[in-house]
């Protein structure tokens, strides 16, 4: 009770519609770095959900979505074990709330309230949102709106390169024409924050071509324009799933599974043409032309309508990249 009396709820009294809130909205919110984020409010057969994306990891549905007054109010929760300083361990379920307001006919802005870990008072994030329009119909792409293809490693340094994270350790480096990120932790030591690397240049709508190998148990990402996470992982011989290797990470599941085992080079062809992605892994067609609603976790922006960079994950472990190519489409 102490906590929700922090939190002011609107009058009852008017009536309520969640007309103004329904469909996809990029957040941008109110950190120094990560503030990117997501959210689709749907209503079918009576019911209101949301399925949201705050930072990082995957898009997730809320618990319990409502209209109070002129706000929509989502709550969201998860399952976690505390261990207190006895060595007993208890199971909690904190939830956290969020207060949404219209301000503009594609405007919204907000409130998160995160409870702190013991359980007295909580922190508030302020958070905007802009809305997405629908992705309509896939484009149709010619040939002859392909430009002159970019090498974008030249097989020798970390020119044309960068890390997003300046005060992150540099694990990537260049051995013999391959990209090698290599984020070693020492047992005993405090863990090495790696960065992610980014080109220096920037792209809108683009074809993709590189090379990768992955170690067994190992984890990567290839970002599109800094927003889209195709998936790089150790997922050979597991059930199909939008976090496995070519999936769009959370998003977007593979039609097949065609990864090759760990430590193996896999070829992965990646087409991004306004909101549509087209992803083959190792010469099979896995995504084909799909929308993508939203940014994934991790993204540099929540904003889906400007050019960005090609950025690879570098921070969860051992990886290999080699032959990227990028061709640029140009339908103007």
């Amino acid at each position: 009770m102490l906590l929700l009396g922090t939190v002011s709820f609107p009058s009852l009294a008017q009536e309520e519609s969640p007309e103004p809130f329904l469909g996809m909205w990029a957040l941008t919110l109110d950190y120094e770095n990560n503030k990117a984020g997501w959210l689709e409010v749907t209503q079918e057969k009576g019911f209101l959900d949301a399925h949201m994306l705050w930072r990082w990891a995957s898009v997730e549905p809320v618990e319990y979505a409502m209209i109070a007054g002129d706000q929509l109010l989502l709550v969201r929760g998860r399952d976690i074990t505390r261990k207190k300083k006895d060595g007993q361990k208890r199971k909690l379920h904190p939830v956290y709330w969020f207060q949404i307001s219209k301000t503009g006919p594609d405007q919204i802005e907000g409130v998160a309230t995160f409870p702190r870990s013991n359980g007295l008072g909580a922190n508030t994030v302020n958070f905007t949102g802009k809305r997405i329009p629908p992705e309509g119909e896939a484009p149709k792409l010619k040939k002859s709106m392909f430009g002159e293809p970019i090498e974008l490693f030249n097989g020798k340094d970390l020119d044309k390169w960068e890390l997003v994270e300046k005060d992150a350790t540099n694990g990537w480096k260049a051995v013999e024409g391959v990209l090698v990120n290599d984020p070693v932790q020492k047992e005993g030591e405090d863990h090495i924050q790696y960065g992610n690397l980014r080109t220096s240049d920037s792209y809108e709508d683009f074809n993709l071509k590189l090379e990768v190998n992955v170690p067994e148990g190992s984890n990567s990402g290839v970002y599109l324009r800094g927003i889209y996470e195709v998936q790089v992982v150790d997922s050979y011989g597991k059930d199909l799933d939008p976090h496995n290797m070519g999936g769009l990470y959370s998003r977007i599941t593979p039609l097949v599974a065609a990864e090759k085992p760990a430590g193996e080079w896999q070829s992965m062809d990646i087409t991004l043409y306004k909101r549509f992605l087209t992803v083959k892994l190792n010469g099979k067609l896995i995504i084909d032309k799909q929308p993508v609603k939203g940014v994934t976790g991790g993204a540099l922006s929540s904003d889906q309508f400007s050019p960005g960079p090609i950025l690879l994950q570098g921070d969860h472990g051992k990886v290999s990249y080699r032959n990227l190519v990028l061709t640029p489409i140009q339908d103007k």
